[in-house]
């Protein structure tokens, strides 16, 4: 499994109002959400990880969801193209910080779109998901790159599941052969195979959780998600996602781990 060392972030900045959003949970709080930001980042140095945090940018208010803008590997790194056009542009802004981590990365194109939070790496290969922001251009086009670095890839078509924006909305790989998984997914033939952790109706946001070397990062809020948790024997640190989630992210969302 992977050992991760390092995270990118970067806080809301004070439009982050003005992004995307599916949700109707009303509007976000900013400074409840530089709260809860902060709270995250120190949940990530607590896992044992480095974090880089870049400076808001309000060109762009969905920017505090960098894991959109790249798929991180042991071995490549590749810049996505964001399906959201309000979005584009938003992976160059990642671009010069990899620079520091990777001696070069690969870039998505048109027509291809991809966002991060559709892909999800589980040891054996990626899960790559179909969706209202990746297309089947992008989802190839990251197949193909990740060919290149002996990383299988299986595609995962979501545009008819409606509860979930990105494919990582409804699925998380936990170790083990685990993903945590919400009902609309658990009988999908591409996640034959795995020891399915099924999240309970009501609890869908708290499928999108992050293993992170020995802890996993839950929302705060879940309890029967998080009970499943505690008894097959993992480490959380639940976490207040609220405002978060009034804009259609999630805790993975919110950085890069690599």
């Amino acid at each position: 499994m992977t050992k991760f060392t390092r995270a990118i972030v970067r806080p809301p900045s004070s439009n982050f109002a003005e992004g995307l959003t599916t949700a109707d949970l009303g509007a976000p709080d900013y400074e409840r959400a530089l709260e809860q930001h902060a709270a995250y980042c120190t949940a990530l140095a607590q896992c044992g990880l480095t974090v880089t945090t870049l400076e808001p940018d309000p060109d762009y208010p969905d920017g505090t969801f960098v894991e959109d803008t790249a798929v991180l590997t042991e071995r490549c790194a590749v810049l996505t193209r964001p399906g959201a056009p309000s979005r584009a542009g938003e992976a160059n802004t990642i671009k010069e910080r990899l620079a520091d981590f990777y001696s070069s990365s690969m870039s998505i194109r048109a027509p291809g779109t991809l966002d991060g939070g559709d892909v999800c790496e589980t040891g054996k290969h990626f899960f790559i998901g179909i969706s209202e922001r990746t297309n089947e251009a992008g989802a190839r086009q990251l197949a193909e790159f990740l060919a290149q670095f002996a990383y299988p890839a299986i595609f995962v078509d979501i545009r008819g599941v409606k509860q979930i924006l990105h494919l990582k909305s409804g699925i998380s790989f936990l170790g083990h052969e685990r993903i945590a998984i919400i009902e609309a997914l658990a009988g999908r033939t591409e996640f034959q195979g795995y020891d399915l952790v099924r999240v309970s109706a009501g609890e869908e946001y708290g499928a999108n959780c992050v293993l992170i070397n020995d802890h996993v990062l839950v929302a705060d809020g879940y309890p029967k998600f998080g009970r499943k948790l505690d008894e097959l024997g993992y480490q959380t640190i639940a976490l207040e996602m609220s405002e978060f989630q009034k804009m259609d992210g999630g805790l993975s969302c919110l950085s890069l781990r690599f």
